[in-house]
């Protein structure tokens, strides 16, 4: 296997749309030297975690593993780097989760076999594999040199490019993998079950594409109507820029979650007028922030008002601060449009922002818009 065979193959894996998160443990880092020596890396590397010690281990699974080097484990991984891809990611493009765990030669000699279990994640597809290493065949750096082409080979496949000559396993060794496909009522209700945190269906067109950060309107969209439409187009104009996508939570924190026909009917609205969407599985703001960092979110006046008021926070308005600077800190801000607040219309300079917040509110002037309706609304007149 020529190095020029694999830079070819890793020149097609940055010129795919794939963008990828990697968590490796116990080996395969020749795999992260293989990408990033090649021009166009960015394109596919948005983070790669070397866990290496059980500690670190722990903390990334959020839990003390069966065993550290397993099938579970590695696919448990490649399910975080996932999610960690989607928070990561370019708006609408789709994302790799990778996740390697090994047991290879060391100084000591292993009683156990050397071996190591890889997974790949994205939307429609989970694939695993177990290699098993011919014990005493290889040193150290060579058996490194297998599991880093292996895990190349499983990193071109999930991103579509052909790499069939990649591998230096031998008849010695053996190797087992299997795969899980996913049509798309799987992926949502996976989402409502909180295995994968979010889904973007990007309806908007391409001179979005690029931006990085975006512009949200948070809301039910029972039905989607002209006035969130307007609201999204005058805060993107306000914000400067962005790729804009209204969000619906599929589990609300007073309601049943939505089930999967609902979410798809809600979505259909937004292909109709090519307007992106995410469904996500956070109703609250300050998680909804950690999802999405850096986002500007769009809401009104009432909503700040909820977001502001101590009686969400337990009464407890030092609590309430601490959770909104928390948002403060990932980077995002509000963009608040004017809205009837018991019985009277209000715009943001009505509200009481603590002034340690202040920054955080921008106000879409109601000259820019105004809007007395809302789906609510709409819903009685239309008798649903």
């Amino acid at each position: 296997m020529t190095d020029a065979c694999i830079r070819a193959v890793v020149e097609a894996i940055h010129s795919s749309p794939y963008q990828a998160v990697i968590y490796l443990s116990g080996g395969a880092s020749l795999v992260l030297g293989s990408l990033l020596s090649v021009p166009g890396a960015s394109n596919t590397v948005l983070e790669a975690v070397i866990p290496y010690s059980r500690m670190s281990t722990i903390q990334l699974l959020g839990k003390i593993p069966s065993q550290f080097c397993s099938q579970q484990t590695a696919e448990e991984m490649a399910l975080l780097a996932y999610n960690r891809a989607l928070k990561l990611s370019r708006p609408g493009s789709p994302v790799l989760g990778v996740g390697f765990t090994g047991s290879l030669a060391s100084t000591r000699p292993k009683l156990g076999e050397h071996r190591f279990y890889m997974s790949t994640r994205t939307a429609d597809r989970l694939w695993m594999s177990t290699v098993t290493l011919a014990k005493g065949l290889r040193t150290r750096e060579e058996e490194e040199r297998v599991a880093s082409r292996v895990l190349l080979k499983a990193i071109a496949n999930a991103c579509k490019v052909p790499a069939t000559s990649i591998s230096e396993l031998t008849e010695s060794d053996v190797s087992d993998e299997c795969e899980k496909q996913f049509n798309e009522d799987q992926e949502l209700e996976q989402l409502i079950n909180g295995q994968i945190c979010f889904k973007i269906y990007p309806f908007c067109s391409e001179a979005y594409t690029s931006a990085e950060r975006k512009i949200i309107l948070p809301g039910s969209f029972n039905p989607l109507h002209d006035g969130h439409l307007k609201l999204m187009e005058v805060a993107t104009r306000i914000s400067g820029g962005g790729y804009p996508c209204f969000e619906i939570s599929a589990v609300n924190a007073d309601k049943p979650p939505l089930s999967v026909s609902e979410i798809k009917n809600r979505v259909k609205q937004f292909e109709k007028v090519g307007k992106s969407v995410i469904i996500s599985n956070q109703p609250l703001f300050y998680k909804k922030a950690e999802l999405f960092p850096g986002s500007a979110f769009v809401i009104g006046a009432d909503t700040a008002v909820r977001l502001i008021n101590r009686k969400y926070y337990d009464g407890d308005y030092n609590k309430m601060l601490k959770i909104l600077n928390g948002c403060k800190e990932t980077g995002c801000t509000f963009l608040v449009g004017g809205r009837s607040v018991d019985g009277a219309f209000k715009v943001l300079e009505d509200l009481d922002v603590p002034e340690e917040l202040k920054d955080m509110f921008i106000s879409i002037p109601a000259e820019q818009f105004r809007m007395d309706i809302s789906s609510t609304e709409l819903r009685k007149r239309s008798g649903m």
